[in-house]
């Protein structure tokens, strides 16, 4: 096992230091969709993970603070979306507070359960929620997958050091 090169540079634990850790970690991109009473809201996550095949399962992160968070909280089923690198655009939208996520630019229609499936995505996913897990400022949201589509076009899109990136070759 090799050391890293210079423990004397380590810092004590923070939001700045997780940050800065996870900027160096490349991350698949996904949009989570939920239909709320007031309409669609819907959120970019970069924490999406498979968590069990059998029954099919994920998970996700959502802040507590976020727009989105009322309805995730109280919903039963929310969309996942994998975006691809033609996305950036999307990606930022669902990124950025305050902007009209579900506005014209932004291709959708109802799903399955009412959820809003976004168009032109690589893949996408209906899930069944099944628990809201703490953890600190945000929920670890775990939820059964019940029907998805993974035939989409286009290259994954990626979170690396702050920006939306396209595979290299």
């Amino acid at each position: 096992m090799t050391a890293p090169s210079d423990l004397g540079t380590a810092r004590p634990a923070s939001p700045d230091l997780l940050r800065s850790v996870f900027r160096r970690h490349a991350a698949g991109v996904a949009v989570i969709t939920a239909r709320g009473s007031r309409g669609p809201v819907g959120f970019t996550a970069t924490s999406l993970a498979s968590v069990s095949a059998e029954p099919p399962m994920l998970s996700f992160g959502v802040g507590t603070g976020g727009s989105s968070w009322p309805v995730i909280a109280t919903s039963d089923h929310v969309g996942v979306h994998v975006l691809g690198e033609h996305q950036q655009a999307l990606a930022a939208t669902f990124a950025r507070s305050g902007a009209d996520r579900f506005g014209p630019a932004t291709a959708w229609q109802d799903g399955p359960e009412g959820v809003p499936v976004l168009d032109d995505v690589p893949a996408w996913m209906v899930c069944k929620v099944v628990a809201r897990v703490p953890a600190g400022d945000h929920r670890i949201v775990v939820a059964e997958v019940l029907l998805g589509d993974p035939t989409g076009h286009g290259r994954p899109l990626l979170y690396h050091q702050g920006r939306f990136n396209g595979l290299r070759d």
